[in-house]
């Protein structure tokens, strides 16, 4: 019950990704829907609505938002985190990707390698960052804070 068993990106504003992003949105977005861990902790004595959840995730006002909400629709929370935590390490994200798409159409495995683990090792930061950012408001494990990363980016492209 303390996972996420929906999630929808509100990129309707935001301009067509390239392939390449769509298929980094379609495997994050599958990985996530497999495998994920989304526990809202308890605050101010409320009782927490139970689980499992619908996200939204959108970029309003220059903020991250997440919209959580039960499956009977009734709101769970909501989250608005500042971006600027995150525009270097997405920078940074965005560079090292391009490198790695050129770098399988034109570079030995071991030299794709290389470029892989520098890009692994972003993702990492900022799903570090995403989990911090995160702290009290959810409690997510490392590799639902990869998958979410990797759709903040997905957002931050058209943004």
């Amino acid at each position: 019950m303390t996972r996420i068993a929906h999630i929808e990106l509100d990129d309707a504003n935001l301009p067509p990704p390239t392939p390449e992003i769509e298929q980094e949105r379609r495997v994050a977005m599958f990985d996530l829907m497999e495998d994920n861990s989304f526990v809202l902790p308890k605050r101010d004595d409320r009782a927490v609505p139970e689980g499992p959840y619908d996200v939204g995730l959108s970029i309003r006002d220059k903020r991250l938002v997440f919209d959580v909400e039960t499956q009977s629709k009734e709101k769970a929370a909501e989250f608005h985190l500042s971006l600027s935590p995150f525009r270097q390490v997405v920078k940074d994200y965005f560079q090292i990707c391009k490198s790695y798409f050129d770098a399988v159409k034109n570079l030995p495995p071991s030299q794709i390698e290389t470029i892989d683990m520098a890009r692994r090792g972003i993702h990492n930061e900022g799903a570090r960052i995403l989990k911090d950012r995160l702290e009290g408001k959810v409690e997510i494990d490392d590799d639902t804070a990869r998958r979410l990363f990797t759709l903040v980016c997905v957002l931050h492209f058209g943004g």
